[in-house]
């Protein structure tokens, strides 16, 4: 059994931050199908006793493709406008996904002014809680349709590890559109090698060129490594994968598919 695959057959409490590219095809238009195939794996791990709360991205890109007309308008007004729109669409295929299962979702939208003030947090805390002991799954995404620079988290890969630490999580799941983490650009040079596991972040950065950020999304390798490391310190092991890999879930569970771990303090010194 591979690490990652024995890291969450282990892990009851799971969180799955979903990225903009995972859900959105190469013109930024929802991957229907991709949506439900990540629907699919989520149901087969609840169906195997796992609790799951999802942090999902893709509110814009579904905006775009439910009023295409606004694709290039780049102004805030319409960006946030299209969030509004996108995120109701985005709720609707995971309403219907779940719903073949009879499993109901439930909406979650917050501002970096939620985490500042101790009673917003425990309401977010308590409603997570109450919403899965009822077997509902979470879907937790930023407000972007009212979220500006001051109350603004920044990307949902940090939202992911509050959620993560706020939860109380065994681990968390990254889907991306990358397999994991590389010494250098796969991209540019044909000899990069994947990084199977961190177990020093500050050594890895001190080893690796980080950059770019997705087209459809606002984060990127350097988000995820500032996610993970927050959730290590709670040691919480974080897992890269690539989302659009088809049942990467289950197949990264059964040690047939590769990706990152991002090891937590106590499981590194096992």
């Amino acid at each position: 059994m591979s690490a990652i695959g024995e890291i969450l057959k282990e892990s009851k409490k799971v969180v799955v931050k979903i990225g903009s590219n995972v859900l959105s095809d190469e013109n930024g238009f929802v991957d229907k199908d991709n949506v439900r195939n990540i629907v699919e794996q989520v149901i087969e791990l609840i169906e195997a006793g796992k609790q799951v709360v999802i942090v999902s991205s893709g509110a814009g890109a579904c905006g775009m493709a439910t009023i295409h007309k606004w694709a290039r308008r780049k102004d805030i007004n319409y960006r946030q406008a299209l969030c509004a729109i996108g995120q109701v669409e985005l709720m609707m295929e995971y309403k219907e996904g779940f719903g073949k299962k009879d499993i109901h979702v439930g909406q979650i939208l917050l501002t970096k002014e939620d985490f500042s003030d101790p009673d917003r947090t425990l309401r977010i805390r308590n409603t997570i809680y109450t919403l899965v002991d009822e077997n509902v799954v979470p879907i937790i995404n930023e407000n972007d349709s009212v979220a500006v620079d001051e109350i603004k988290i920044g990307d949902n890969d940090s939202l992911s590890a509050q959620v993560v630490t706020l939860w109380d999580a065994d681990v968390l799941v990254f889907l991306s559109n990358i397999e994991g983490i590389y010494d250098k650009d796969p991209g540019a040079s044909d000899d990069a090698k994947m990084i199977e596991e961190v177990r020093d972040i500050d050594s890895l950065l001190d080893n690796i060129e980080v950059k770019g950020t997705s087209s459809f999304g606002t984060g990127g390798i350097a988000t995820k490594i500032e996610a993970a490391r927050r959730v290590n310190e709670y040691s919480i092991p974080a897992i890269l994968l690539h989302g659009k890999k088809k049942d990467i879930l289950l197949k990264a569970m059964a040690g047939e598919e590769k990706g990152t771990i991002f090891y937590g303090k106590e499981v590194a010194f096992k």
